[in-house]
């Protein structure tokens, strides 16, 4: 096994506090044959100084100084210059345990698999920690695969904590200028592929920092969720026309997501979300109804029906009592 190369792409930008923490868990990796690769996207802190200094005490480190140009970008340029015959990212606020490359290119291997995915750690900034990891070890076609995110169970959309065949990104690239590209791009990734393994040990540590992008002020930016689930959902539906009840539950939680992250904003966006409830209520009896879709999608539908205040009061608590800040 240690004949195969493994590319680890870690886009780099404005992450000083955490990027050598970061890039100590890669190179401490028990499998040796990697290939490290550092994107610097244009950060004006001391990350590129800090890539260049790992730069030359290990020589499998690669570092690219680019202009910026967003995640997306970095990850192509990655994806561009990777010498591996398979490729995994990492965000450089994350870390990942010593076995992670190991696990993930042997659970691929042994299965024939074209994607191979561990589970996590979500870890918050204020010290909750919370297991995205059932310890499953399962095989799964294709379609088994979109259901499963559509649904958010054992597969979700996010590009790290997955091992792909490198073959998997010819003509697939992240889309460039939009957040929430992992949306727009994994599904089409599973597409191309016939077998995705997966044993859900906690492999990968992903932190959630209340300033990033995903966790910030709401922009009408964030909206582009909405766009990745709905083109998502029309690329699904033309291949498997039978799994309209997982799209439906996709479409909804992506609307979902904005409005929760929409109702404490200050001035209110009256318009905006109104139209995003009269949508999601659109589907209130096929999520009601979907045996498949968990509690809180449920909850937060009964909560919506009961008005604006009822589920802002409702989702407040839930991220108190939960720890979680998104």
């Amino acid at each position: 096994m240690e004949d195969k190369l493994v590319s680890i792409i870690i886009p780099v930008f404005k992450v000083e506090k955490y990027l050598k923490r970061c890039i100590d868990s890669i190179i401490s990796q028990t499998y040796k044959n990697i290939e490290i690769i550092l994107v610097d996207d244009g950060s004006d802190d001391n990350c590129p100084k800090i890539c260049d200094e790992y730069k030359k005490i290990d020589s499998r480190i690669v570092v690219i100084h680019k202009k910026n140009g967003g995640l997306s970008d970095a990850r192509n340029y990655g994806i561009k210059e990777a010498k591996g015959e398979y490729i995994t990212f990492v965000d450089s606020d994350d870390t990942i345990e010593q076995n992670y490359v190991d696990c993930l290119l042997e659970t691929l291997l042994k299965n024939n698999a074209d994607i191979s995915v561990c589970g996590y750690m979500v870890k918050y900034d204020n010290g909750k920690e919370i297991p995205n990891a059932n310890g499953k070890q399962m095989i799964l076609n294709s379609k088994e695969t979109l259901e499963n995110m559509l649904y958010q169970r054992d597969f979700n959309v996010a590009s790290w904590a997955k091992l792909y065949k490198r073959s998997l990104f010819n003509k697939i690239e992240f889309p460039v200028g939009k957040i929430h590209e992992d949306a727009f791009t994994t599904y089409k990734l599973v597409m191309k592929s016939k077998r995705i393994a997966c044993d859900l040990k906690p492999l990968y540590n992903y932190m959630i920092r209340s300033n990033s992008i995903l966790t910030g002020d709401f922009s009408e930016k964030k909206l582009l969720v909405i766009d990745a689930y709905d083109e998502m959902g029309k690329a699904i539906s033309k291949k498997y026309n039978d799994l309209e009840s997982a799209i439906i539950r996709g479409k909804v939680y992506a609307r979902i997501s904005c409005l929760r992250q929409m109702i404490n904003c200050k001035p209110r966006l009256k318009e905006l979300e109104k139209s995003i409830r009269k949508e999601i209520l659109l589907y209130k009896k096929n999520i009601l109804f979907d045996k498949k879709t968990d509690k809180r999608d449920k909850i937060a539908i009964l909560t919506l029906m009961l008005g604006r205040n009822v589920f802002r009061l409702s989702w407040n608590l839930y991220c108190k009592l939960t720890g979680r800040n998104m």
